[in-house]
């Protein structure tokens, strides 16, 4: 969808935020109504945080902003798939739809290393659709890691 790639082209902006920090570069936005309700970049090493993941910050903005910890209305727009931590945030937050640019062989918990989105035993489920602007989320993150290598 059209306003699909509208999001994830906010999520990448985000994302290159945290590129230009020396994050890793994955940008989130939570979306409801068509309105951004919550921003956030990868940012654990600056915020000496683990869990300071784009996710979870795109989810805390959403959640202090609309006044609930629940987001169940919401959508959530990643430039990358999301890790084990930030699905269950994501359960936990009720997000309705769960959108995502790049795969993440590694960690990626919508079908890539493991699909925690698909098992029934959990209380909760949101749609997932991934590769929207793949390419351009996808090199983002090789171009940083490339960079990385160099130095």
């Amino acid at each position: 969808m059209e306003t699909d790639a509208l999001y994830m082209r906010e999520a990448l902006a985000l994302a290159r935020k945290a590129g230009e920090c020396g994050e890793v570069p994955v940008g989130a936005v939570v979306v409801k109504d068509g309105e951004i309700v919550g921003r956030g970049f990868n940012a654990p090493i600056s915020r000496h945080d683990p869990s300071a993941h784009a996710e979870m910050l795109a989810l805390r903005d959403a959640a202090q902003r609309l006044g609930n910890y629940r987001l169940p209305d919401c959508e959530l727009f990643v430039t990358l798939e999301p890790c084990a931590m930030c699905a269950g945030a994501i359960f936990h937050a009720r997000i309705a739809r769960v959108i995502y640019g790049a795969r993440d062989p590694k960690t990626g918990t919508a079908g890539s290393a493991i699909d925690l989105f698909s098992a029934e035993r959990l209380n909760h489920h949101a749609t997932v659709e991934g590769g929207v602007l793949v390419e351009a989320c996808g090199a983002l993150l090789s171009d940083f890691f490339a960079a990385k290598r160099k130095r």
